[in-house]
């Protein structure tokens, strides 16, 4: 499945010549891990998430990658995928949730307010005595938006503890890499100052990796105190030109390009959409 989605991430957005392959392609094998494997979810969709994990996307331009793997989930047909940033589809550019479509709880893309929503509804679940987690991820960069560091505050002092952060780690924005445009220091001194419990995935593309590192995440939680999962990735993974480079985060592949990049990722199985 990691390489299927990796393929619509490509074709999605070589075909409108438009969106955000590289934070996509970074994110591939968590947000794989995160739907196949690690959340408590239910097969329909709808709003409220009683009774399951939900998810939440922060940093929404790597809507590719997650609009890939809610299809493939069985949220929505994969073939819908075809229309994405197409006018009046349900794919934008950066998730909204006036277009009803399923797996999609709130619009995203301005950064740093994801944090803020899902602190909001782990405090729900708790009035409701629905002991199950949110979740959450977000990009390095990100994290230079003021916005957090408050939610981080509250989530401490409040005892958010069925709560489960995700920073990708991949050290590159927009602009270039996060310790040029805006050196942070340690992000895990930072969280821990904070009060949150820090677990580290240190190989971020690699499926047994995650699973044990979101594993011990979800052991931690119901402790008192929210928790953060770092996760090192390297942006634009799996196509080697892609990689090392800030240069992809918000550019389409050409035709040659996206030619070379399907053929690193031979895909037998289920097909294209």
């Amino acid at each position: 499945m990691v390489i299927q989605v990796r393929r619509d991430i490509l074709r999605m957005v070589h075909a409108v010549n438009s969106g955000h392959p590289g934070g996509s392609l970074g994110c591939t094998e968590f947000l794989v891990a995160l739907y196949q494997v690690i959340m408590d979810r239910k097969d329909a969709f709808d709003m409220d998430g009683v009774g399951e994990d939900i998810f939440f996307l922060s940093n929404g331009h790597i809507s590719p990658v997650f609009y890939s793997v809610l299809a493939r989930s069985g949220y929505f047909p994969v073939s819908e995928l075809a229309t994405f940033r197409h006018i009046n589809s349900r794919l934008q550019g950066h998730p909204t949730t006036h277009e009803g479509l399923p797996g999609v709880r709130v619009a995203s893309g301005s950064l740093g307010q994801g944090m803020s929503v899902a602190i909001g509804a782990a405090l729900a679940k708790k009035l409701n005595k629905d002991n199950h987690i949110v979740y959450s991820l977000h990009g390095d960069g990100e994290l230079q938006e003021g916005q957090n560091w408050e939610a981080m505050m509250y989530a401490a002092a409040y005892k958010v503890d069925n709560y489960i952060a995700t920073i990708d780690l991949n050290g590159k924005q927009i602009d270039g890499a996060t310790d040029e445009v805006l050196h942070m220091g340690s992000i895990r001194a930072k969280f821990e100052a904070f009060g949150w419990d820090v677990v580290e995935i240190a190989k971020g593309n690699d499926m047994d990796a995650i699973i044990e590192g979101m594993t011990d995440a979800k052991s931690r939680t119901g402790n008192g105190k929210p928790v953060c999962v770092l996760l090192h990735t390297e942006m634009g993974h799996g196509v080697d030109f892609m990689m090392h480079t800030h240069a992809w985060h918000g550019k389409a592949p050409n035709d040659a390009q996206l030619e070379t990049a399907l053929l690193q990722n031979y895909c037998e199985g289920e097909a294209d959409y």
